[in-house]
């Protein structure tokens, strides 16, 4: 009996020793636990990390072959696609575009994603930008361009582009000179309008260009000042536009009776300030035509400094005198009296009418300008 009950004793102590180990097992596999998942997520994370990189080069790739298919051949150097974790960053060393009616080149460019929200694009590009378009040659440069585009299923939600100290040259045979444009900033934001989208194919747009300077604007306008110019505006049957020729775009947009509506424009220059409203389009004869209301500040000055240049400084000065004190009888309410700042008070115009080529101020066509095609 003393032989049974110590094999009896043994027993249960090799019991426990095995729960003790199990127990000291079971406890390690806990501890090493979160760190097992969290290595099988990092694999699966990178796994649908590199499968996106390689979707997106695809999908790259298939645009770029029905671009060049429709003639556009689009050639981005060096491409990479980088940015994990986290993120899908393409790359360009240069941007170029080839087709038919010209052809650009960009600097270094990049576009990046988030993973978790790849419908928002943010990019940005350096200089120089260099355009051909028949005989024009234009070159732009700037210190930062960035923008952004938040897509959605069946369209947009918004796109921006912001740029610091652009600087804009354009020249070519047709002109007597190089036009020369600077800036301190532009800005432009465009949205689907509201309400309009489906139906118009309408897009508003948001312009704003602080501190502009251009030699040929202050010698035609007669003043030195930069200008500020602002611009709302909504462009319906935006929808039908792609990346074809401007001529063979211009005309599908016509076709569709596309219009320009004006909501706002003001151009500060100095003591010369002008607001515009109304509606532009395209007419058979592929030239702009329209209605604008125009209201305008220190125009005797400028009309002044127009008719200065052809017949001299002294009929210029009379000239403007007259315009003033027709424009000083015509008042509309609201108009009266000097806006706070002590600026001029805007004084409203006749119509501006464009239409076969022939510009019309009121009843009155304007002398030696006419309207060419743009295409």
């Amino acid at each position: 009996m003393t032989e049974t009950a110590g094999m009896a004793q043994g027993s249960e102590q090799t019991d426990i020793v095995r729960d003790k180990r199990g127990g000291v097992r079971g406890s390690r596999l806990g501890l090493f636990l979160p760190f097992i998942l969290l290595a099988v997520v990092a694999v699966l994370w990178t796994a649908g990390w590199f499968y996106l990189r390689d979707r997106a080069g695809r999908e790259i790739d298939a645009w770029l072959a029905r671009e060049a298919a429709a003639g556009r051949t689009w050639t981005c150097a060096d491409r990479s696609i980088t940015g994990y974790p986290f993120r899908l960053e393409l790359r360009c060393a240069s941007v170029a575009l080839a087709r038919a009616d010209g052809s650009f080149t960009l600097g270094p460019f990049t576009a990046l994603v988030q993973v978790y929200q790849p419908r928002h694009a943010l990019f940005e590009a350096a200089g120089p930008f260099r355009t051909q378009q028949g005989d024009l040659t234009g070159e732009a440069n700037w210190t930062s361009l960035r923008g952004s585009f938040h897509g959605a299923a069946d369209g947009f939600v918004r796109a921006s582009l912001a740029v610091d100290a652009p600087r804009v040259n354009v020249s070519g045979p047709a002109l007597d000179r190089p036009v020369e444009v600077t800036g301190e900033h532009l800005e432009l934001h465009a949205r689907p309008t509201p309400g309009r989208f489906d139906a118009d194919g309408a897009v508003d747009a948001s312009l704003r260009f602080t501190k502009a300077r251009s030699a040929q604007a202050d010698a035609l306008i007669g003043n030195a000042d930069p200008a500020d110019i602002a611009l709302d505006a909504t462009l319906t049957k935006a929808v039908v536009l792609r990346t074809g020729t401007l001529a063979r775009e211009l005309e599908i947009w016509r076709e569709a009776e596309g219009r320009l509506e004006l909501a706002g424009l003001a151009i500060n220059k100095g003591d010369r300030r002008l607001q515009a409203k109304g509606t532009l389009g395209l007419d058979e004869g592929h030239r702009i035509a329209g209605q604008l209301d125009l209201r305008a500040a220190g125009l005797e000055a400028l009309v002044g400094s127009l008719v200065g240049q052809r017949y001299g400084a002294d009929r210029g000065a009379l000239v403007g005198a007259l315009v003033g004190g027709l424009l000083g009888s015509v008042r509309t309410p609201g108009t009266e009296g000097a806006p706070a700042g002590g600026e001029a008070p805007l004084k409203p115009l006749p119509p501006l009418r464009l239409g076969d080529g022939r510009i019309m101020l009121g009843p009155f066509t304007i002398p030696n300008v006419r309207l060419d095609p743009l295409y």
